[in-house]
């Protein structure tokens, strides 16, 4: 079953890539086309979870907005972690985005990778990949922030 959800996912995120590598900042990638990322990583998490007999969700514009805000603070913070600098959790950052569902889980990445690897590397591990495919999901937010040297902060809640 890994195998062939592992071949799924590979197809899946064949898709054009939204970055392209620069050679300012020191050749890393900057984001490019950055209003389609969003559409491509629900595109994919969408296949993924219809391979996996879940449900579709949507995009959720507070939940995207919660997204973006740890990101940059993640960035601000200089390290990857579920809490914000004021000490919020995922829980505090969707409710005061205004999302009045239920929370059921946080991605997030590190990376100079764009969005289909980082989808990739949060497959591979059971705890990443549980919140992407959580069958009670309906909602989805996913955002980034990019630092001027290109390094890439990666954040996407899942919600119903």
């Amino acid at each position: 079953m890994n195998r062939v959800f592992l071949l799924i996912a590979a197809a899946v995120l064949t898709v054009v890539a939204a970055c392209t590598p620069s050679t300012e900042s020191g050749g890393s990638y900057r984001i490019r086309n950055d209003d389609k990322v969003q559409l491509r990583m629900l595109d994919s998490v969408n296949a993924l979870r219809q391979a996996a007999g879940a449900q579709a969700v949507q995009l959720n514009a507070e939940l995207t907005a919660a997204a973006a805000t740890h990101s940059r603070d993640m960035s601000v913070q200089n390290r990857p972690w579920h809490f914000g600098s004021d000490g919020s959790s995922p829980l505090d950052r969707v409710a005061r985005a205004g999302y009045s569902g239920t929370l059921l889980g946080e991605n997030i990445s590190e990376t100079y990778e764009n969005e289909q690897q980082t989808l990739t590397a949060w497959l591979e591990k059971p705890a990443t990949r549980a919140v992407i495919l959580d069958p009670k999901a309906v909602n989805m937010g996913f955002s980034w922030f990019q630092e001027p040297n290109g390094k890439i902060w990666w954040t996407l809640v899942m919600a119903n």
